[in-house]
């Protein structure tokens, strides 16, 4: 009877961990495909406008299997921004950068809740309602850094690819554009290998990278609060 308390304790708090990370998952998700969507109008493309993909509505971005990897593995991904390269000038430049803006938004994200985090860590730290804020902000933080990390690895269908693939010749450039689906199958592979037999390949990759830039912001971020202070 113990063990089954213990368990059913653990699965309470495993639920609570997820319940906390899915308003960061939310925030994070949806600016970043809001970020490639609106570059990619930017550089002439409408595709995502004229589908209704520049919103802040995150019901428009989530793809359901990638929350729930990202409640139960801390990364995964949402509904892509359809982008036509055909409509930019440089149609390779164009997907490079419209592929760059999503890492960069939530990077840029991070940035800014840290500074939300630094200006009213006392506040939120006097009530229980503070504490569960607080909480969401630093899941935020950290789930916009894993997120940067993780769509920049060179693996199709991620940002980094796109961005590795832009420096190739046309002809290598539009060959490997077209087996992207494969590089999805791949990630639900290891994705299935994680959740079923706690092999973690990406895991192993992203944390480190992921925690460096979280500790360099944590580390200016406290130096210039002393700064000010």
């Amino acid at each position: 009877m113990d063990g089954f308390f213990r368990n059913f304790g653990s699965i309470v708090d495993e639920l609570n961990n997820a319940l906390m990370f899915l308003p960061a998952a939310l925030i994070c998700l949806t600016i970043h495909e809001l970020a490639h969507g609106y570059t990619a109008y930017k550089l002439g493309d409408t595709t995502a406008k004229d589908m209704g993909r520049l919103t802040l509505n995150p019901i428009k971005h989530i793809d359901p299997i990638g929350l729930l990897m990202i409640l139960v593995l801390r990364f995964g991904w949402a509904k892509p921004v359809p982008v036509d390269m055909r409509n930019f000038k440089n149609p390779k430049l164009g997907m490079a950068v419209t592929a760059l803006a999503g890492p960069l938004s939530n990077l840029l994200l991070a940035i800014v809740f840290f500074l939300l985090f630094g200006l009213f860590s006392t506040v939120l730290t006097g009530s229980a309602v503070g504490e569960i804020i607080a909480r969401i902000v630093f899941n935020t933080i950290f789930l916009s850094i894993v997120l940067a990390v993780f769509n920049m690895l060179p693996i199709p269908p991620l940002d980094g690819s796109k961005v590795l693939f832009s420096v190739l010749p046309e002809k290598a450039y539009y060959k490997l554009m077209k087996y992207e689906r494969f590089g999805i199958i791949a990630l639900l592979v290891i994705f299935a290998l994680q959740m079923v037999f706690g092999i973690s390949i990406l895991g192993q990759i992203i944390w480190y990278p992921a925690n460096v830039i979280f500790s360099g912001l944590s580390v200016f971020f406290d130096f210039t609060y002393n700064l000010v202070n």
